[in-house]
């Protein structure tokens, strides 16, 4: 029987990791010590010795080369959460080490997330429900897209992008998006229409940004952008705050009170005290709230005892990341 650990903070250890899903892991490899914790292992990195399989979730060590030298016989990290480019180093893929992380699981609750939101700002929700509280009684209504042959727009066709427009195509609204590397099949196989990014912008009713934080896509988003979109037209953010160049969005979003921002993500994050971003009218943040919460939690579990019984049958794992597949992550 292989031996493995579990590395994470303790309150994701119970939110990531259900008893059930505990107990079977525990029928298929050896536990050999309890949950450890980042603090834990370095106090006592002994404890790693024997460890072939580690389970972690939030709180996963940095696996560096004085990590990887306390633990010698580490064959496999199943990461529960999304990515895993906060622990993975040059040591860690120098030793081939095999990683699997959850990433898909969490994309399914922001994708979920997102499709709210397209549909709240389609109906201009935010606008309507800052109105009254600023005024103390309704407005008149105005302009509204509504869902029916509005235009969405999707920026970057990864797994969350990807999982938005098929939900969005139960709803009767054109799907437009930017990906300069997706396939054109692909994008045909989503009933999307690929743009360009200012295109994206100027037809759109709603944005949605879906792309991975790097140095290429960094400020990526810029003023400019903003200026183009249409009247009371809204954007979402759920995948990183340091891909939208913040200052210009906030200086486009004063000169245009028409404008909603739906921001899930900010950089920094949250934003600094005194931000304007906290008390924008047409700015509307969230805690990061897009990503597995409460019980979506355990799906992100689930998804990992699912790669642990495809790694002991020796079959390929569903959802394997390499070197350049993880720095395309967000």
């Amino acid at each position: 029987m292989k031996k493995g650990l579990y590395i994470l903070n303790e309150s994701a250890f119970d939110k990531i990791y259900s008893d059930k899903v505990r107990c079977e892991i525990g029928g298929l490899i050896d536990i050999y010590a309890p949950a450890q914790t980042a603090a834990s292992v370095l106090a006592k990195p002994e404890v790693l010795h024997d460890a072939e399989v580690i389970f972690s979730g939030w709180g996963v060590p940095l696996m560096n080369e004085k990590f990887l030298e306390a633990a010698p016989n580490l064959k496999a990290v199943f990461y529960g959460a999304g990515s895993i480019k906060h622990f993975v180093t040059d040591a860690f893929w120098k030793r081939n080490i095999v990683v699997t992380s959850s990433y898909a699981a969490n994309a399914i609750p922001v994708s979920e997330f997102t499709l709210s939101q397209i549909l709240y700002s389609l109906k201009r929700g935010w606008y309507y429900s800052s109105c009254i509280r600023r005024n103390g009684s309704y407005p008149e209504h105005g302009p509204v897209p509504g869902t029916y042959g509005s235009t969405v727009g999707i920026i970057s066709l990864g797994m969350i992008g990807q999982l938005v427009c098929k939900l969005l195509k139960s709803i009767d609204v054109k799907v437009i998006a930017y990906d300069p590397y997706i396939p054109v099949k692909t994008a045909s196989e989503l009933d999307v229409e690929l743009c360009t990014l200012d295109d994206l912008f100027m037809r759109s009713d709603v944005v949605s940004l879906h792309t991975p934080w790097n140095k290429e896509t960094e400020n990526m988003i810029r003023g400019s952008h903003f200026r183009l979109m249409k009247t009371g037209a809204a954007f979402i953010n759920t995948a990183r705050g340091a891909v939208v160049f913040e200052s210009e969005m906030i200086e486009v979003l004063r000169e245009r009170p028409d404008l909603q921002a739906v921001l899930d993500v900010t950089y920094p994050e949250p934003p600094e005290k005194g931000s304007p971003l906290y008390t924008m009218e047409n700015v509307t943040l969230t805690p990061h709230i897009a990503g597995s919460m409460g019980n979506e939690c355990q799906r992100m579990g689930e998804y990992m005892l699912r790669e642990l019984n495809r790694y002991l049958k020796g079959e390929p794992l569903k959802w394997a990341l390499t070197q350049e597949k993880a720095v395309h992550m967000a």
